[in-house]
């Protein structure tokens, strides 16, 4: 008998479905006042506190003098809690008080609250902890790379350490999915793409692990095609996808959030695509029926969109009315026809051909996007445009610069259908390789090439005369150090390099289009997760050009090429 089982105060439906894993700091980055033996924090040790003391780090404060700090890069991004493993502490009431600031950066460990936008919003990053002897003290939950331990009493004080432990909590899943090729540039970004994902899936399914830690619909987009490419069936989708319809009737935006709306029927479709799951798909039958209904009431006479409220389609657009409603108008196209393929799949005839004449409605009228890269794509990938002439006269220009994190997929994917793949490999490269070449081990909320210029690295202090990249950027909500550079909408080249590189795409469930695409590489392989079983692909060009494919697909699943 569990535990759970044999005693009611312990029944419960939540559960958590998160592992924990301790990770001992990677480096030291920097010490300020008189810290002893610093490196002894490297040391991976165990997880109990114990009587006898071995080789340890101590930080010791004297009166008039600088207070003891030290700065500890664990080497990696990770969602997760400090743990504090003390063997002697002295001070006020013989216990010392320790601060924890946690940084995505060097700099934003090293910055106090209210410097440079730096919060305690979303979840605590700046906090003081009374520590004693033989004691082992967790912090909250955040998302960090960086801890900057500080022991803050002013008096006599002194903390003997066993351990800093950085507690890293994530959802133990395996990478069914895979991805290869002869630029390592790419893998490194298609590895850096699916874990930024995969962090972002913690007990639900959050855009940011520091910022925001919400279920955002539209964010959910882009992880859903990397959950699919990399991880599979995963009951995070299912239950994130429902918290959030279960608190917004259909006649209200989800988010608060017009388009977040529409993206929650997008996810499903191709959440259905992607495994099969006809059963939970049909329980969303009547809230979409009242959705797009909603929506062909928002909608005037010559197809052009009303939507009220929150009128969000991309943070790189917010500020261009012009380009928000070309975004939007394009938003709707798309719902109208994934509402044909639903409801055909619901058996409803007569609302497919509702949602039909409101696709041809809508596709009367076609807005100027206003030079914006995330609405012509939107416009070209809803059939509104011309996916070449939007290629050629607005995403083209200027290569990777006015790219979005959140819509770079989708903009990559545009440059797809206008034949410009070998342009959307070049742009992947130097936009999200950019993060990488300043130290990112994650892709972020938002970025911009011309924040490159005189940067210095997140993964050290910024020196005199250099930009910090992290504090001194971001606009609206994410300024300076409230910027978080985890964020799963950013994760879009990981399902670009498989679906379009691979070429391996879902069409219904079980059936599968295998069309590799290398562009300028040379040779590819990867799996791709499906229901039945994974599928393989490897591709390598020949001297003439030619592709030579191998695929290897289980029973059960039909192989379209």
């Amino acid at each position: 008998m569990r535990l759970h089982e044999k005693f009611d105060a312990v029944k419960c439906k939540n559960i958590d479905p998160r592992t924990r894993r301790y990770l001992a700091p990677k480096r030291v980055v920097y010490t300020e006042g008189n810290v002893v033996n610093p490196d002894a924090l490297l040391l991976d040790r165990t997880n109990q506190i114990t009587q006898v003391f071995g080789e340890n780090c101590q930080l010791i404060n004297k009166p008039g003098e600088p207070h003891a700090k030290v700065v500890v890069d664990f080497g990696i991004e990770m969602a997760g809690s400090v743990r504090l493993m003390v063997w002697g502490a002295s001070g006020p009431d013989g216990r010392a008080n320790v601060r924890v600031r946690f940084g995505e950066s060097v700099m934003e460990a090293l910055t106090p609250l209210h410097v440079k936008n730096t919060t305690n919003d979303h979840a605590i990053r700046d906090s003081v902890y009374s520590i004693g002897l033989l004691s082992q003290t967790e912090t909250n939950e955040s998302g960090f790379r960086f801890a900057c331990i500080e022991l803050v009493d002013d008096a006599d004080a002194s903390v003997v350490f066993k351990a800093i432990q950085g507690v890293m909590q994530y959802r133990d899943l395996d990478y069914i999915g895979s991805f290869e090729c002869n630029d390592e540039r790419l893998n490194t970004i298609w590895n850096t793409s699916a874990y930024t994902a995969h962090i972002c899936m913690q007990e639900y399914l959050w855009d940011g692990i520091k910022r925001d830690r919400f279920v955002w619909m539209g964010d959910f987009h882009t992880e859903i095609q990397t959950i699919a490419a990399v991880f599979g069936d995963v009951d995070v989708i299912p239950n994130s996808l429902d918290i959030v319809r279960d608190e917004t009737p259909p006649t209200k935006w989800m988010n608060n959030i017009g388009s977040y709306s529409i993206w929650w029927m997008l996810n499903h479709l191709d959440w259905y695509r992607a495994n099969g799951n006809l059963e939970y798909l049909r329980e969303q039958e009547q809230y979409m029926k009242e959705l797009l209904t909603f929506l062909m009431t928002t909608i005037d006479e010559n197809g052009c969109e009303k939507m009220e409220g929150r009128r969000f389609l991309d943070w790189a657009n917010d500020a261009d009315p012009i380009a928000v409603h070309a975004g939007l108008q394009a938003m709707y196209k798309l719902a109208f026809d994934a509402g044909q393929v639903l409801f055909r799949i619901f058996g409803d005839e007569e609302f497919v051909e509702k949602c039909k004449e409101a696709s041809a409605l809508v596709s009367r009228h076609i807005p100027d996007c206003n030079g914006s890269k995330q609405a012509g794509a939107l416009m070209a990938i809803a059939g509104l445009m011309d996916p070449k002439e939007v290629n050629e006269k607005i995403i083209a220009p200027n290569g990777a610069h006015g790219y979005s994190t959140f819509f770079g997929y989708y903009i990559m994917y545009a440059k797809w259908l206008a034949g410009d793949h070998a342009g959307a490999l070049r742009d992947m490269k130097e936009y999200w390789g950019a993060m990488l070449d300043v130290g990112a081990t994650t892709f972020w909320e938002d970025f911009n090439l011309d924040w490159m210029e005189n940067a210095g690295r997140i993964d050290e202090i910024v020196p005199e005369g250099k930009v910090d990249i992290h504090g001194d950027y971001g606009a609206y909500c994410y300024k300076n150090f409230r910027h978080s550079l985890c964020h799963g909408w950013s994760s879009g080249p990981c399902p670009y390099l498989t679906n379009f590189v691979l070429g391996v795409r879902y069409i219904t469930p079980g059936k599968y289009e295998v069309k590799p695409d290398l562009a300028d590489l040379e040779w590819a392989k990867g799996t791709y997760p499906t229901p039945y079983g994974v599928i393989s692909v490897s591709v390598t060009k020949n001297t003439d050009g030619s592709l030579n494919t191998v695929i290897d697909a289980p029973e059960g699943v039909e192989i379209i090429r």
